[in-house]
């Protein structure tokens, strides 16, 4: 190729780069604009709404999954960098930027979950209609294309800590309403909690699951400040939550609160209670962290292979207590797939 010709190409791919990064600069302003009009959005739609806390947001806990695939992706690039490392610098440029867009615009969509979460509570409280135009509205127009994905984070959530189901009124779609679901425990699939403690209750033991079984109660506060869910702010579905799961949730034996050993000044922790261990398994506790995390239990790894274990020994035990039972299969013990008992609205 003449050497003019190549000049002209690697002009013609740098002014697409460069419109490509003012694109992402103008997306960003524009995101920062959506959310601060989306905010008003939400105080119109809901009006004087109450001080309680109704906010639950994604369950961020840190998975413990093996970084095996980046390293081979970073082994790869190493090598070929040798033979065109321009090419690839570009090319990592461009995956890092895509990943980071990626990243953001799942964040953007879960906090708009967030708000319809918050609005979904207040109008199920007031037992009021909920209205599909009302939350269009608390989303912004600019995200109506993303609206069913939307609707589907949020109520998830609204089964998941709640135990409520969102169901369509009419055919349409343009009115819904919250229906609540005691989950039945007899099959096997469910926690051996009920409604409203579940929803509290499962995350704070997850929490401790995956801090080697003891969490710090500054920790724990932390954790749940994430969920919407406040020391000293009464919460419109689980009252006041200090009390719940430092004497409530303590006196029924689901959790253990206590002062760590020597420690000046006193500070205290949480861990699971004999009534969790009993009701529940780490199994189930890591496949509600999943469901609410859009993963599988095996992403958090090593505790998954020490739930399976668990699982596993118990159908042996199950089997040997039987006579001339079947052997249990070791796939009992697996990750089942994601739970389909919540309604996904269209």
């Amino acid at each position: 190729m003449p050497r003019g010709q190549k000049s002209k190409l690697r002009a013609r791919e740098k002014r697409r780069q460069n419109r490509a990064e003012n694109q992402g600069v103008k997306s960003a302003q524009a995101t920062t604009g959506e959310e601060e009009e989306a905010a008003c959005s939400s105080s119109s739609v809901l009006g004087d709404a109450p001080s309680s806390s109704t906010g639950v947001g994604t369950v961020q806990v840190p998975p413990s999954a093996p970084a095996t695939s980046s390293a081979a992706a970073g082994a790869s690039c190493e090598k070929a960098a040798v033979k065109a490392k321009g090419q690839v610098q570009k090319s990592k440029k461009s995956s890092k930027a895509s990943t980071s867009n990626e990243s953001s615009g799942q964040n953007l969509l879960s906090m708009k979950a967030t708000m319809l979460v918050e609005y979904l509570l207040y109008q199920y409280k007031r037992n009021e209609p909920i209205k599909k135009a009302d939350m269009l509205k608390i989303i912004h127009k600019w995200y109506k294309k993303d609206f069913p994905e939307i609707l589907r984070k949020a109520s998830e959530r609204m089964y998941l800590f709640f135990g409520l189901k969102l169901k369509e009124v009419e055919p349409k779609g343009n009115y819904y309403t919250l229906v609540e679901d005691q989950e039945d425990t007899s099959d096997g699939r469910g926690s051996g909690f009920r409604y409203p403690k579940k929803g509290i209750l499962m995350p704070v033991l997850g929490f401790i699951l995956l801090n080697g079984y003891h969490a710090s109660e500054e920790d724990t506060w932390e954790f749940l400040n994430t969920l919407g869910i406040y020391e000293g702010k009464n919460h419109l579905i689980f009252g006041e939550p200090r009390k719940l799961i430092t004497q409530d949730l303590v006196q029924e034996n689901y959790l253990v609160y206590r002062q760590v050993p020597s420690s000046d000044p006193p500070c205290y922790e949480f861990r699971w209670g004999l009534r969790a261990q009993v009701e529940t398994s780490k199994m189930k506790v890591l496949e509600f962290l999943a469901e609410l995390n859009d993963t599988v239990p095996s992403t958090f790894a090593p505790h998954y292979e020490e739930a399976l274990k668990d699982e596993e020994e118990k159908a042996q035990a199950i089997g040997l207590g039987a006579p001339r039972a079947a052997n249990p299969s070791k796939a009992s013990g697996r990750s089942r797939a994601k739970s389909s008992h919540h309604p996904v609205p269209e």
